[in-house]
C-alpha cells in the first residue's frame, strides 16, 4: 500500500492573527450594536420592496390602462380649453354650468357637421382636380417662365411631389370620411372623452374645492389664484388663435373668390391657410400662404398670384400690429422658441394630434409658471452687457408678455 491513511492535521492560526480576532470579538462583545438598528434595516429593506412592487404594478396597470389614459388626459385638455368658456357664461348670463358646456358642444357640434359636410369633400375634389390638371400647370409653368425669364424650369420633381401630395389628400380625406361615418371604436371614445370633459368642466369649482381641501389656508388662496390666472390666459390664448384662423382663413376665402380661383379649390385652401398660419409658429405663415399662392399662379396666372400674395404681406402686418394685440388682450403670448419646441415635440409623441394640443399646453405650462414662485428685482446692469435691458419704447422678440 501506498500512502499514509491518516488525515492530515489542520493548519495552526498564526499566533497574531488570533490575538487580532480574539481582540475583535472582544470588543464587539463590549459594544454590541443597537438592536433598533436592526429593525430599521429590516423596515427599510421592506418599505423599498413594497415601493419597488407598487410602482411595477402601477407600470403594469397604466400599460393596460394605456387608451382609457389617454382619452382621459384628452378630455382633461378639451374640459380646461371650455373653463374660461364656461364661467364667462355662466358670470355674465346666469347659465347654470351644464346648460354652458352644452351649449359649447352644440357649437362644436355644428362645426363637425359642417366639417364633414363641406370641407371633407372639398378637399377630396380639390385633390381630385390636381391630378387632373398637373401637367398643365406645369407645362404652363415652364413656358412662363422661359418666356419671361428666359430661363427653362425642371418641373419634374414638382409633378411627382404635388401628385403624391394629391393622392395623399384624396386618400386622407376617404379615409377620413369613412371612418367618421363607420367607426363605431371613434363614436365610442369620442362620446368617453365628451362625457369626462362635461362632467370636468360643469363640476370644476368642486374639483377645485376637494384639492384645496388639502392644503393650508394660505396655499389655498395661492393655488386658486395660479390655476384661475392659468386657465384663463391659456383658453384665451387658444380662443384668439382660433378667432385669427378664423378672420385668416375667412377674408383668405373671399380674396381666392375675387381673384377667380374656383370654389372648389378655394374652401380647402382656405381652412389650410387660416390653421397652419395660427397654430404653426415661425414658418406656418409662409407654410400657409405659399400653397395658395402656387395654385392660383397654376390655375390663374401671374396677375392673381400676385394679387393674393400682396393680399398676404397686407393682412400679416395688419395682424401682427392690429388683430393680433386686440383678440390677445388679457391673454398671454408664447415665445416663439416655446411654441416651436412645443410643436415639434408633441408632433413626435401624437402625430398632428399632438402637434395642435402641444400649442395650448405650452402656453398653461408658460402660464403657471410665470405666475408662480418669487420675482425680483433686476439690478443695474453695464448698457454694453448682452444682458441689458432694451431701451424705453423697444421690445426684444424673445419676451413673452402678458397685455
Amino acid at each position: 500500500m501506498t500512502g499514509d491513511p491518516r488525515p492530515t492535521p489542520p493548519a495552526t492560526m498564526p499566533e497574531d492573527v488570533a490575538r487580532a480576532a480574539a481582540a475583535e470579538e472582544a470588543a464587539r462583545a463590549e459594544h454590541p450594536a443597537p438592536p433598533w438598528i436592526d429593525a430599521v434595516v429590516r423596515r427599510s429593506v421592506w418599505t423599498a420592496v413594497r415601493v419597488l412592487l407598487l410602482v411595477t404594478l402601477a407600470i403594469w396597470i397604466a400599460f393596460q390602462m394605456r387608451h382609457l389614459l389617454g382619452i382621459l388626459v384628452f378630455a382633461l385638455f378639451i374640459a380646461l380649453a371650455m373653463i374660461p368658456g364656461v364661467t364667462y357664461l355662466h358670470r355674465r348670463y346666469k347659465m347654470r354650468r351644464g346648460a354652458a358646456v352644452g351649449l359649447i358642444y352644440l357649437a362644436g357640434l355644428l362645426l363637425a357637421v359642417f366639417m364633414i359636410a363641406v370641407l371633407i369633400p372639398a378637399i377630396a375634389q380639390f385633390a381630385d382636380a390636381v391630378r387632373e390638371n398637373l401637367p398643365g400647370w406645369t407645362t404652363s409653368l415652364s413656358t412662363w417662365s422661359q418666356d419671361v425669364l428666359g430661363i427653362p424650369i425642371d418641373t419634374t420633381g414638382t409633378d411627382a411631389a404635388l401628385t403624391d401630395l394629391s393622392s395623399l389628400l384624396a386618400g386622407w380625406a376617404d379615409n377620413l370620411l369613412g371612418f367618421v361615418t363607420s367607426g363605431i371604436g371613434l363614436v365610442f371614445d369620442l362620446f368617453t372623452v365628451a362625457t369626462f370633459a362635461f362632467y370636468i368642466a360643469a363640476q370644476w369649482p368642486q374639483i377645485m374645492h376637494a384639492l384645496m381641501r388639502r392644503m393650508p389656508p394660505a396655499r389655498q388662496r395661492t393655488f386658486a389664484w395660479i390655476a384661475d390666472t392659468s386657465i384663463e390666459q391659456t383658453g384665451g390664448y387658444f380662443y384668439s388663435r382660433l378667432l385669427l384662423m378664423g378672420v385668416c382663413g375667412g377674408l383668405g376665402f373671399v380674396v381666392m373668390l375675387l381673384v377667380g380661383l374656383p370654389l372648389v379649390y378655394a374652401i380647402p385652401l382656405a381652412l389650410f391657410m387660416g390653421f397652419v398660419s395660427e397654430f404653426i409658429p415661425f414658418i406656418g405663415t409662409y407654410i400657409g400662404a405659399a400653397l395658395p399662392i402656387v395654385i392660383i399662379l397654376a390655375v390663374q396666372g401671374l396677375v392673381p398670384a400676385l394679387v393674393m400674395l400682396g393680399w398676404v404681406l397686407v393682412y400679416q402686418q395688419a395682424e401682427n400690429y392690429w388683430l393680433s394685440p386686440r383678440f390677445s388682450s388679457q391673454t398671454m403670448e408664447l415665445n416663439g422658441a416655446v411654441a416651436f419646441g412645443g410643436a415639434l415635440a408633441g408632433g413626435a409623441i401624437a402625430g398632428p394630434l399632438g402637434a395642435f394640443m402641444a400649442l395650448p399646453i405650452a402656453a398653461l405650462i408658460t402660464a403657471i409658471i410665470k405666475n408662480s414662485g418669487h420675482t425680483y428685482e433686476l439690478v443695474e446692469i453695464d448698457a454694453d452687457s448682452a444682458a441689458a435691458p432694451e431701451p424705453s419704447g423697444a421690445s426684444s422678440p424673445d419676451e413673452a408678455p402678458v397685455d
